[in-house]
């Protein structure tokens, strides 16, 4: 039962891991990746859909990125999308791909990323103290019923708090490597 507890909480401290992982290789660091537009979300017949679901994106250059819509009818959606980012670039289309080209930062906009790389960081950790929040909560719970003991209950506590230090630090590694990433060039 609170082995249970344990690897459930574990799993979704690991899932939000990810997401943050996901969402910081969305914020572009001067130079080309495909990864800084394939969750932009495109209006597509009146539904948001990532971007990678309806076109292919290539980085033929460093400092160039290629979409190419499998559909030319979503060209102007495409365009919409990144204008409305917060990726701060200008599309170029031809009628048939839209050209990104990818400036580099400058510093104060090196400094804007590098405080929203901060507040999500941040956004995850707060997620993470409210999953292990829940689990303590289970095993208040379970020692109220007599499913446990309460020293039971102080060691699973302990346990997950070593868990939660263990991811929270992960979560500052990425966003540090994240941080150097938009800094170093």
């Amino acid at each position: 039962m609170i082995s249970d507890i344990l690897r459930t909480t574990e799993e979704k401290m690991r899932t939000s891991l990810e997401v943050l992982k996901k969402e910081l290789s969305g914020i572009r660091t001067g130079h080309a990746s495909p990864a800084l537009v394939e969750g932009l979300r495109v209006d597509y017949a009146g539904v948001p859909t990532p971007l990678n679901q309806i076109a292919r994106t290539t980085a033929p250059e460093a400092r160039l990125l290629v979409i190419q819509p499998w559909d030319k009818s979503n060209l102007r959606a495409i365009e919409k999308a990144i204008l409305k980012s917060e990726l701060g670039l200008n599309p170029l289309s031809d009628g048939n791909v839209i050209r990104l080209n990818i400036p580099p930062l400058t510093e104060e906009r090196r400094q804007e990323l590098v405080k929203i790389v901060k507040r999500r960081v941040e956004e995850d950790k707060v997620a993470i103290r409210n999953v292990r929040h829940e689990a303590i909560n289970k095993l208040k719970d379970m020692e109220k019923n007599k499913e446990i003991s309460q020293d039971d209950n102080k060691r699973a506590q302990a346990q997950l708090q070593k868990l939660t230090d263990a991811i929270t630090a992960e979560a500052d590694q990425i966003g540090r490597n994240k941080e150097a990433e938009i800094t170093k060039f």
